[in-house]
């Protein structure tokens, strides 16, 4: 028999701030959100620029794979979506092998 207990005690209810939930100063829970925002959608558009280098050269996973020098579940990964999965140096690492450049600009 199971003898874990699985009750929920307390919830509390999220602002739209994980940052701020976690009791960070306004103006600093603000900047980390941005960042972290800006670092998810940077992760999605080289993820979607590689999907579109595999449809555009007609690869399959396990080609794409051979190419990058990965395993065919980690182009599975990517081309799925799992961001947690990849760091931002990770996907511009396989951006470079296509033999795209990748420009970085600072404002």
């Amino acid at each position: 028999m199971n003898n874990i207990d699985t009750k929920i005690r307390h919830t509390t209810e999220a602002q739209g701030n994980v940052f701020e939930d976690l009791g960070f100063p306004i103006d600093e829970a603000q900047k980390l959100k941005s960042a972290s925002q800006q670092l998810i959608e940077t992760k999605l558009m080289l993820m979607n620029e590689m999907s579109n280098w595999i449809d555009k050269n007609n690869l399959k996973q396990s080609e794409a794979a051979s190419i990058l020098g990965v395993s065919r579940p980690r182009i599975s990964d990517m081309v799925n979506g799992k961001l947690e999965k990849f760091t931002l140096d990770t996907l511009v690492t396989f951006v470079a092998k296509t033999g795209k450049t990748i420009q970085l600009q600072l404002s």
